[in-house]
């Protein structure tokens, strides 16, 4: 009886039609804006807003990003110029950071605007959990646009090289 129980269930589980994995469509994002008072982060479509985040800043996030060490958030208009998948954090976005202009205000004034700001997750050197904490709770970045692990990894498939975000103070 189990025999014949194990053969007709065996038997089913090969003839059943087998339904096929639909891929999720990932939706065209053609905009960042980022609203660093509110901590927000909307990736849109025209006037639509496909995705909403909770972001974290520089840990001095009030102004706009002046010089290198200045731990804030750029603000102003600038691209996304390329993915990075070997990121000291979990996935990154690089961004145009600085402007042609923002970088010549820094040398007329003697200093390093710096670079490196990006969209990205939590650190490869840290514990997720901590920074899941952290993360909650205060700006942490030097500088960068942080969003959780998992947030990075949607971010990161949906948006591509070339799309323009503004960053609102």
């Amino acid at each position: 009886m189990i025999r014949r129980l194990f053969l007709f269930v065996f038997s089913l589980f090969f003839t059943l039609p087998v339904s096929p994995i639909i891929a999720q469509e990932i939706p065209n994002i053609d905009r960042i804006l980022v609203q660093k008072s509110a901590r927000k982060m909307l990736l849109q479509n025209g006037d639509q807003i496909v995705r909403e985040y909770k972001i974290r800043l520089g840990r001095n996030p009030v102004g706009a990003k002046k010089r290198e060490g200045d731990n804030r958030t750029p603000e102003g208009n600038y691209t996304i110029v390329s993915h990075n998948p070997n990121s000291a954090y979990h996935l990154s976005l690089r961004l145009s950071y600085p402007t042609v202009e923002q970088r010549a205000e820094a040398e007329k004034n003697g200093y390093s605007a710096g670079g490196d700001i990006m969209i990205h997750g939590y650190p490869h050197k840290s514990p997720a959990f901590l920074f899941r904490l952290i993360h909650a709770w205060r700006d942490w970045t030097a500088g960068c646009i942080a969003v959780s692990n998992k947030e990075i990894e949607e971010i990161y498939d949906m948006v591509k090289d070339g799309t323009p975000i503004r960053i609102e103070p």
